[in-house]
């Protein structure tokens, strides 16, 4: 899967321990005073081998952003049970929407960086939701294959799941207060992935 391409790297790529070295940055300093000399200085190596893998700062962060966000978006998919039922899929995707909330890198660019996600949100899609994408339309044609889900474009109705799942990442908070929780969104954004799904 092309899309996935900055996670299935071989193991022992010294692109991963630099992508960390960037993201131990982030997290002290946040986005807007890491530099790729920083970075390079934090991973034990010159400046310009880090040059070599990057040629910006924006290069890396979607790197590091497609390795973080699809990292979470494998490991929930592999930890559930099923992924080729309405039911199955809501759960895998609650877990994820949960894990990108909690994920500290997250946390930290959008305290201190906000504007970073924006385009994101308002322009384009970014490598980490088309690969998000992919993983959620495979298990959907999976489904469909077996007669768990319903008709339609697989691809359509993962864009349509990812794009409600982005309140449920980015605005959650702004929707609670006492009466309602996080907890009771995420079990309301469960029932409508099921009820989306179901044939």
């Amino acid at each position: 899967m092309s899309s996935l391409r900055h996670i299935d790297r071989p193991a022992g790529d010294p692109r991963d321990a630099y992508l960390d070295a960037a993201r131990d940055c982030i997290l002290d300093v946040g986005w807007r005073r890491t530099t790729l000399t920083e970075v390079a200085k934090r991973a034990g190596v010159s400046r310009m081998t880090i040059y070599r893998a990057w040629p910006d700062m924006g290069s890396l962060l979607g790197d590091l952003m497609t390795r973080e966000w699809v990292g979470i978006a494998a490991a929930t998919q592999v930890a559930a049970k099923d992924t080729a039922t309405p039911a199955g899929i809501a759960a895998a995707a609650v877990s994820t929407v949960r894990a990108l909330r909690d994920n500290e890198l997250f946390v930290r660019i959008v305290e201190l960086d906000p504007d970073l996600m924006l385009p994101y949100l308002l322009s384009r899609r970014g490598r980490s939701q088309e690969a998000l994408i992919e993983i959620l339309a495979a298990e959907i044609a999976d489904g469909q294959a077996a007669g768990a889900i319903r008709a339609g474009d697989p691809v359509l109705m993962a864009r349509s799941l990812t794009l409600a799942g982005h309140g449920f990442v980015f605005s959650a908070m702004t929707m609670t207060d006492a009466g309602i929780g996080l907890a009771d969104l995420d079990e309301e954004y469960a029932q409508i992935v099921t009820g989306s799904l179901a044939p």
